[in-house]
């Protein structure tokens, strides 16, 4: 398999999502409801009791370059993102681990802003938000397997930049792995045990994803 550098992953990753983004937007968000005039803005991405969404290593590295870049937040700001993450970790109970399932562990999204909403909306959004809304019909509804080659193209990508030193995680355990002002050393921890696992690399993850990421999939508003 061909490497990549993480800088020319981190591109592909780009446009890949943007690709995925505009596709949900133009051919499936008419249906859906105005997330502007929801009475409760924001519960889907900070409901303790449904958000599972699990990133990898290098859209950890995109949220946290996105984070750093945006104009839209001082260092303040930026550091609350990091800090909710952590505080998230700890109230929620999730955990790092090379091996087993963490699906059934969710948490509130440190990533959502009252009053901006996403703060990498635009950028790094994960395939499972991207995908997300509150449809009246299902039939209306995007496939899910759009989301799940959207995923393993993403797979592919980390598979490429990092060899097997990566892992699908919970949002906020990767953005305390990949915080500026962490000394790396739980990562390089990480790292140096998923490396030693035998990854085939032609291994399809997306399927086990797909069944426990079932909370994360669009959903049919209550009537």
């Amino acid at each position: 398999m061909k490497k990549l550098s993480e800088a020319s992953a981190l591109a592909r990753l780009q446009r890949g999502k943007a690709a995925f983004q505009s596709h949900i937007k133009v051919n499936y968000e008419p249906a859906a409801r105005d997330c502007r005039v929801c009475p409760t803005p924001g519960v889907c991405c900070t409901d303790a009791h449904f958000v599972n969404v699990h990133i990898t290593r290098l859209e950890a590295v995109a949220i946290r370059e996105t984070l750093q870049r945006t104009p839209r937040l001082d260092d303040d700001a930026r550091r609350a993102v990091y800090t909710r993450a952590r505080l998230a970790v700890e109230r929620y109970g999730l955990r790092t681990t090379t091996a087993g399932d963490t699906y059934a562990q969710t948490y509130s999204c440190p990533l959502f802003a009252p009053g901006t909403g996403c703060l990498v909306h635009a950028r790094a959004k994960p395939a499972p938000c991207v995908q997300h809304a509150c449809y009246d019909n299902w039939e209306e509804m995007p496939p899910v397997a759009l989301q799940w080659r959207t995923e393993r193209r993403v797979e592919l990508l980390n598979e490429q930049t990092y060899g097997a030193a990566w892992a699908w995680l919970p949002t906020p355990l990767w953005l305390t792995l990949v915080d500026p002002e962490a000394d790396g050393a739980e990562l390089a921890r990480l790292a140096r045990a998923w490396g030693e696992r035998r990854r085939p690399a032609t291994q399809n993850n997306s399927a086990h994803h797909a069944r426990a990421r079932s909370r994360s999939l669009p959903v049919i508003a209550a009537r």
